[in-house]
């Protein structure tokens, strides 16, 4: 084989070119688990072939939900497109009415779920469920069909010659152009839209950012962003095909525990993740004393300032050379101590994030591009001269951008979607009769670096017409320490504010300093010390914007924005609208306290009232 042409082509690549001992691996009852390379093709072929025999056809729907990484996902991604089904990965924290949306718009005739957990909700909206046959469970679940059954049959039926002659056949009749995966996107309002993506939409997408990444059969990689998602699917693609060995994190909690473990090479992450693992750090360093704590702090100003490729003269090599021996080798050890590259996409990252982690050795490479792109449009990698803090990279190879007049990104190349699934005219409304996708995003060019300033539909005007741009604010306020989670208001008003959920541990450990034991979050985020405080760091951080762009106002919340809570779409994104309809009433009473002459930041603070605490599962811990 030269090169893949379709999804399951990528596993018989790696073991023509370069088989692995351990392809992937998962941690099962405290032991990592390793699958080679043959292992991986013989169990898809089988558990194909079981599904066949169950009767998938070609053109088929198959979900497949699960809470955690696991090998079983990659299986079934293989087996089901190798008959030229289509494979539907669906996010395992959804509602149930999206559940049964999803489901029964798909058309879905089978369900592979993870745990019984999964398996109780999908039984559950089986007599709503048009289409739906049978489900299957990865664990063992009582009253449930395992998947090993599947399997099992496919393994006896294979010991036929005649058998695996026509699995080959199917095979074969399986196009680059026909639909390999249906992803239903996690809009912010409305019932998701199903992405129909090719098998040629996935490879060329593939082998247009392989190179990039320059990773290889010498390295590990760890992985723990949903495989439901395009992007952490998209970068498993990539590692299949350069034959880079793939970890699966046990889950969101364990993360800093499995990179310790694994040692990778590379990860790809979200910012709101990177995030906390900065947290975790400046939370260590803060309990540091002495001569440690000052060198602690002169490293991390002194990476905040940090430039890739900038030419560094001998004194300020000195000075990282210090930084790096005392602190920054502390972080990478913390990370494994192998990491070479990390990758960091499906939202805005903090140039001062960035910034920090090269300079502790870490370099990490920003890119962008949402599902309808399969997804990546561009990417920084790290090549001399192709990479840029603050902007999302060069376009990859093959993929056209030009902004249209009104700032909008349009893009153009041989990822761009097949389309919405039975919705040719929302299909036309993004993607133009010349084939151009428009990307709802706002961005422009800095020389070969795209930059994106915002989303299309989220920049707003107040009521003096000054348009805002609410995640270049955002993304700044949230360089404070203090301030963990933040949204800004505004629009058809006289100025912008802000919601702000505050960093509570960190305001704990600040009070309890000064020998002051606050109470719960909600009596935190109502105290005056606390708005104190968050007063100041926007103050300070306001000084950065243009006088129109600074929050004038903002108000306290008592509890952390989850998924579950509906604040937060499964990729970490604000749901703005959602947001805005929960706290009209806080929002109401920052414009409302202008009229009764309420003096702005820096005189008086709005603050919130006592609420319940959070009863947010942290899926952001490290």
């Amino acid at each position: 084989m030269q090169t893949p042409r379709r999804l399951f082509d990528l596993l018989e690549f790696q073991l023509e070119h370069c088989p692995q001992t351990g392809a992937l691996s998962q941690k099962i009852d405290q032991k990592w688990l390793t699958y080679s390379t043959a292992e991986l093709v013989k169990s898809v072929n089988e558990l194909a072939w079981g599904l066949h025999f169950w009767g998938i056809c070609k053109g088929d729907h198959v979900a497949n939900v699960t809470e955690n990484n696991r090998v079983e996902w990659n299986l079934v991604d293989g087996a089901v497109t190798s008959l030229g089904a289509v494979h539907l990965p669906i996010y395992p924290n959804i509602s149930v009415q999206d559940y049964e949306f999803i489901l029964n718009d798909s058309r879905a005739r089978l369900a592979f779920v993870s745990s019984e957990r999964l398996f109780r909700i999908i039984s559950s909206l089986r007599p709503r469920l048009k289409k739906l046959e049978a489900i299957y469970t990865y664990d063992p679940v009582k009253g449930a069909t395992h998947w090993l059954e599947l399997k099992t049959a496919g393994e006896a039926g294979l010991r036929d010659p005649v058998s695996e002659a026509t699995l080959d056949d199917i095979k074969k009749q399986v196009r680059p152009d026909d639909c390999a995966t249906l992803i239903y996107t996690s809009g912010t309002t409305g019932n998701p839209k199903g992405v129909m993506l090719s098998h040629s939409n996935l490879i060329s997408n593939c082998m247009a950012c392989a190179p990039l990444i320059q990773s290889g059969p010498h390295e590990r990689a760890l992985s723990f962003l949903p495989l439901c998602h395009i992007y952490e699917r998209t970068v498993i693609n990539i590692y299949l095909y350069l034959g880079t060995s793939v970890s699966y994190a046990q889950s969101l909690e364990t993360i800093g525990e499995d990179l310790r473990e694994v040692q990778p090479h590379i990860f790809s992450t979200v910012p709101r993740l990177l995030e906390k693992i900065y947290e975790r750090i400046v939370e260590r360093g803060s309990k540091l004393r002495g001569f440690k704590r000052v060198v602690f702090y002169w490293a991390l100003k002194l990476a905040s300032g940090f430039e890739p490729d900038r030419p560094l003269d001998l004194p300020r090599a000195l000075k990282l050379a210090v930084a790096d021996f005392f602190v920054f080798s502390i972080w990478r050890a913390a990370l494994g101590g192998r990491i070479r590259a990390i990758v960091s996409g499906s939202a805005s990252l903090q140039p001062r994030l960035a910034r920090i982690f090269w300079a502790a050795g870490m370099p990490v490479c920003e890119g962008y591009g949402p599902t309808e792109a399969s997804p990546v449009i561009a990417v920084n990698h790290l090549a001399k001269g192709c990479h840029k803090i603050g902007t999302v990279g060069p376009v990859i190879p093959g993929g056209i951008v030009k902004i249209a007049e009104d700032g909008e990104i349009l893009y153009r190349g041989p990822n761009v979607m097949m389309g919405y699934y039975h919705q040719p005219e929302l299909t036309a409304e993004v993607v133009d009769s010349e084939g151009w996708l428009h990307t709802g995003d706002v961005g422009e060019f800095d020389g070969i670096f795209l930059k994106i300033t915002d989303r299309k539909k989220e920049i707003f005007k107040t009521s003096g017409g000054k348009y805002i741009a609410p995640q270049q604010i955002e993304n700044l306020m949230k360089e404070s320490p203090y301030i963990s989670q933040i949204m800004v208001v505004g629009e058809n008003r006289k100025f912008p504010a802000a919601l702000v959920v505050p960093a509570f541990k960190k305001l704990i450990e600040h009070f309890e300093r000064m020998d002051v034991h606050p109470g719960s979050n909600a009596e935190l985020a109502a105290s005056g010390e606390a708005n104190a405080i968050i007063d100041s760091e926007i103050q300070r951080l306001n000084r950065r914007l243009g006088h129109f762009a600074q929050i004038k106002k903002f108000v306290l919340l008592p509890q952390d924005w989850s998924i579950s809570g509906g604040d937060l779409t499964p990729t970490l994104k604000l749901k703005r609208k959602q947001l805005m309809r929960k706290y009209e009433k806080e929002i109401e009473s920052l414009y409302s306290a202008e009229k009764r002459g309420r003096p702005e930041i820096g005189a008086e603070r709005v603050t919130h009232s006592p609420g319940p605490t959070s009863d947010m599962a942290e899926e952001n811990r490290v």
